[in-house]
Protein backbone atom coordinates (compact mmCIF):
# COMPACT_ATOMS: atom_id res chain seq x y z
CA UNK A 1 0.00 0.00 0.00
CA UNK A 2 1.36 3.42 -0.94
CA UNK A 3 1.49 6.37 1.43
CA UNK A 4 0.08 8.99 -0.93
CA UNK A 5 -3.12 9.31 1.07
CA UNK A 6 -1.19 9.70 4.30
CA UNK A 7 0.70 12.59 2.70
CA UNK A 8 -2.73 14.17 2.16
CA UNK A 9 -3.68 13.41 5.76
CA UNK A 10 -6.05 10.65 4.62
CA UNK A 11 -4.86 7.12 5.34
CA UNK A 12 -8.22 5.77 4.17
CA UNK A 13 -7.36 7.01 0.65
CA UNK A 14 -4.50 4.48 0.49
CA UNK A 15 -6.81 1.64 1.48
CA UNK A 16 -9.39 2.67 -1.12
CA UNK A 17 -6.71 3.01 -3.81
CA UNK A 18 -5.45 -0.51 -3.06
CA UNK A 19 -8.91 -1.89 -3.91
CA UNK A 20 -9.19 -0.12 -7.29
CA UNK A 21 -7.70 -1.92 -10.28
CA UNK A 22 -6.23 -0.03 -13.26
CA UNK A 23 -8.89 1.35 -15.57
CA UNK A 24 -11.85 0.66 -13.29
CA UNK A 25 -14.80 3.04 -13.16
CA UNK A 26 -15.32 4.94 -9.91
CA UNK A 27 -18.12 7.20 -8.66
CA UNK A 28 -17.11 9.30 -5.63
CA UNK A 29 -20.11 10.55 -3.66
CA UNK A 30 -19.54 13.74 -1.69
CA UNK A 31 -16.21 14.06 -3.46
CA UNK A 32 -15.24 17.43 -1.92
CA UNK A 33 -12.35 18.98 -3.85
CA UNK A 34 -11.80 15.75 -5.79
CA UNK A 35 -8.59 14.73 -4.00
CA UNK A 36 -9.51 11.04 -3.84
CA UNK A 37 -10.55 10.81 -7.49
CA UNK A 38 -7.42 12.67 -8.53
CA UNK A 39 -5.34 10.14 -6.57
CA UNK A 40 -7.20 7.20 -8.17
CA UNK A 41 -6.83 8.63 -11.68
CA UNK A 42 -3.13 9.40 -11.28
CA UNK A 43 -2.04 6.31 -9.33
CA UNK A 44 -4.49 3.65 -10.56
CA UNK A 45 -5.58 4.88 -14.00
CA UNK A 46 -9.18 4.95 -12.82
CA UNK A 47 -11.98 6.59 -14.78
CA UNK A 48 -14.55 8.38 -12.73
CA UNK A 49 -16.97 11.06 -11.70
CA UNK A 50 -17.60 12.91 -8.49
CA UNK A 51 -20.86 14.12 -6.99
CA UNK A 52 -20.75 17.13 -4.67
CA UNK A 53 -23.37 19.51 -3.28
CA UNK A 54 -21.33 22.45 -1.99
CA UNK A 55 -20.49 25.20 -4.49
CA UNK A 56 -16.94 25.86 -3.28
CA UNK A 57 -16.03 22.15 -3.24
CA UNK A 58 -17.53 21.62 -6.69
CA UNK A 59 -15.41 24.46 -8.09
CA UNK A 60 -12.31 23.07 -6.34
CA UNK A 61 -12.95 19.64 -7.88
CA UNK A 62 -13.29 21.18 -11.33
CA UNK A 63 -9.99 23.01 -10.81
CA UNK A 64 -8.45 19.64 -9.90
CA UNK A 65 -9.54 18.34 -13.31
CA UNK A 66 -12.32 16.13 -11.94
CA UNK A 67 -15.57 15.42 -13.80
CA UNK A 68 -18.00 16.51 -11.08
CA UNK A 69 -21.78 16.73 -10.99
CA UNK A 70 -23.36 19.14 -8.52
CA UNK A 71 -26.18 17.21 -6.88
CA UNK A 72 -27.72 16.24 -3.55
CA UNK A 73 -27.04 12.62 -2.57
CA UNK A 74 -30.26 12.52 -0.58
CA UNK A 75 -32.18 12.65 -3.86
CA UNK A 76 -30.61 9.36 -4.93
CA UNK A 77 -28.61 8.31 -7.97
CA UNK A 78 -31.47 8.03 -10.48
CA UNK A 79 -29.29 9.51 -13.24
CA UNK A 80 -27.07 6.42 -13.26
CA UNK A 81 -27.95 3.00 -14.62
CA UNK A 82 -27.48 -0.30 -12.80
CA UNK A 83 -23.85 -1.46 -12.50
CA UNK A 84 -22.49 1.62 -14.28
CA UNK A 85 -19.42 1.66 -12.00
CA UNK A 86 -17.00 -0.84 -10.52
CA UNK A 87 -16.79 1.06 -7.23
CA UNK A 88 -19.05 3.67 -5.66
CA UNK A 89 -17.18 5.46 -2.88
CA UNK A 90 -18.51 7.36 0.12
CA UNK A 91 -15.49 8.53 2.13
CA UNK A 92 -16.17 10.05 5.54
CA UNK A 93 -19.61 11.19 4.40
CA UNK A 94 -22.04 8.47 5.56
CA UNK A 95 -22.38 10.11 8.97
CA UNK A 96 -23.72 13.28 7.31
CA UNK A 97 -26.60 11.72 5.34
CA UNK A 98 -30.18 11.32 6.55
CA UNK A 99 -31.28 8.27 4.57
CA UNK A 100 -28.50 5.80 5.29
CA UNK A 101 -30.11 2.61 4.01
CA UNK A 102 -31.31 4.30 0.83
CA UNK A 103 -27.81 5.59 0.04
CA UNK A 104 -26.23 2.17 0.63
CA UNK A 105 -28.84 0.51 -1.55
CA UNK A 106 -28.30 3.00 -4.35
CA UNK A 107 -24.52 2.59 -4.14
CA UNK A 108 -24.88 -1.14 -4.72
CA UNK A 109 -27.39 -0.62 -7.50
CA UNK A 110 -25.14 1.60 -9.63
CA UNK A 111 -21.88 -0.04 -8.56
CA UNK A 112 -20.47 -3.55 -8.36
CA UNK A 113 -18.99 -2.64 -4.97
CA UNK A 114 -19.58 0.05 -2.38
CA UNK A 115 -16.53 1.44 -0.58
CA UNK A 116 -17.23 3.37 2.62
CA UNK A 117 -14.99 5.01 5.19
CA UNK A 118 -16.20 6.65 8.38
CA UNK A 119 -14.97 7.84 11.78
CA UNK A 120 -15.51 5.28 14.54
CA UNK A 121 -17.30 6.92 17.45
CA UNK A 122 -16.24 4.03 19.73
CA UNK A 123 -12.52 4.86 19.31
CA UNK A 124 -10.93 4.93 22.75
CA UNK A 125 -10.08 8.64 22.65
CA UNK A 126 -13.71 9.44 21.80
CA UNK A 127 -14.87 7.28 24.70
CA UNK A 128 -12.52 9.13 27.04
CA UNK A 129 -13.90 12.49 25.92
CA UNK A 130 -17.48 11.37 26.57
CA UNK A 131 -16.48 9.94 29.95
CA UNK A 132 -15.00 13.36 30.77
CA UNK A 133 -18.38 14.87 29.98
CA UNK A 134 -17.59 16.38 26.56
CA UNK A 135 -18.37 15.51 22.96
CA UNK A 136 -15.16 14.35 21.25
CA UNK A 137 -13.21 16.62 18.92
CA UNK A 138 -10.35 14.98 17.04
CA UNK A 139 -8.63 14.83 13.68
CA UNK A 140 -11.26 12.38 12.46
CA UNK A 141 -14.16 14.14 14.24
CA UNK A 142 -12.93 17.72 13.86
CA UNK A 143 -16.12 19.66 14.58
CA UNK A 144 -17.62 21.01 17.77
CA UNK A 145 -21.10 19.75 18.66
CA UNK A 146 -22.69 23.05 17.60
CA UNK A 147 -21.19 23.30 14.09
CA UNK A 148 -20.84 19.67 13.02
CA UNK A 149 -22.28 18.49 9.69
CA UNK A 150 -22.53 15.00 11.20
CA UNK A 151 -26.07 13.79 11.80
CA UNK A 152 -25.15 10.35 13.10
CA UNK A 153 -22.49 9.01 15.41
CA UNK A 154 -21.98 5.28 15.02
CA UNK A 155 -19.39 2.59 15.61
CA UNK A 156 -17.80 -0.20 13.60
CA UNK A 157 -20.07 -2.71 15.34
CA UNK A 158 -23.13 -0.58 14.54
CA UNK A 159 -22.19 -0.46 10.86
CA UNK A 160 -21.57 -4.21 10.70
CA UNK A 161 -24.99 -4.79 12.28
CA UNK A 162 -26.59 -2.59 9.61
CA UNK A 163 -24.80 -4.54 6.87
CA UNK A 164 -26.19 -7.77 8.33
CA UNK A 165 -29.70 -6.27 8.52
CA UNK A 166 -29.48 -5.21 4.85
CA UNK A 167 -27.89 -8.54 3.77
CA UNK A 168 -24.79 -6.74 2.49
CA UNK A 169 -21.63 -8.81 2.10
CA UNK A 170 -18.54 -7.36 3.79
CA UNK A 171 -15.80 -8.27 1.30
CA UNK A 172 -13.02 -6.48 3.14
CA UNK A 173 -12.52 -4.23 6.14
CA UNK A 174 -9.49 -2.20 7.14
CA UNK A 175 -9.29 -0.16 10.32
CA UNK A 176 -6.83 2.67 10.96
CA UNK A 177 -5.71 4.49 14.08
CA UNK A 178 -5.45 8.27 14.21
CA UNK A 179 -1.93 8.12 12.74
CA UNK A 180 -3.20 6.22 9.69
CA UNK A 181 -1.62 2.89 10.71
CA UNK A 182 -3.51 -0.39 10.32
CA UNK A 183 -5.16 -1.73 13.47
CA UNK A 184 -4.94 -5.51 13.76
CA UNK A 185 -6.90 -6.17 16.97
CA UNK A 186 -9.64 -4.64 19.10
CA UNK A 187 -10.83 -2.73 16.02
CA UNK A 188 -13.86 -1.09 17.63
CA UNK A 189 -11.70 0.20 20.51
CA UNK A 190 -8.39 1.04 18.83
CA UNK A 191 -9.68 2.11 15.41
CA UNK A 192 -10.27 5.77 14.62
CA UNK A 193 -11.42 5.27 11.01
CA UNK A 194 -12.90 2.20 9.33
CA UNK A 195 -12.92 1.42 5.60
CA UNK A 196 -15.36 -1.18 4.27
CA UNK A 197 -15.72 -2.85 0.91
CA UNK A 198 -19.27 -4.09 0.39
CA UNK A 199 -21.11 -6.14 -2.20
CA UNK A 200 -24.15 -8.33 -2.67
CA UNK A 201 -23.87 -12.11 -2.73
Amino acid sequence: MTNIGNALGRGDFDVIASWVQPGERVLDLGCGDGSLLKLLIESRGARGYGIELENAATLAALKNGINVIQSNLEQGLAGFGDRTFDHVVLSRTLQTVRHTEKILGEMLRVGREAVISFPNFAYWKNRMAVMAGRMPVSEDLPYEWFDTPNLRFFTILDFEALCQKMSLAIRDRQVLDDAGSLVTEEHNFLGSVAVFRLGRD
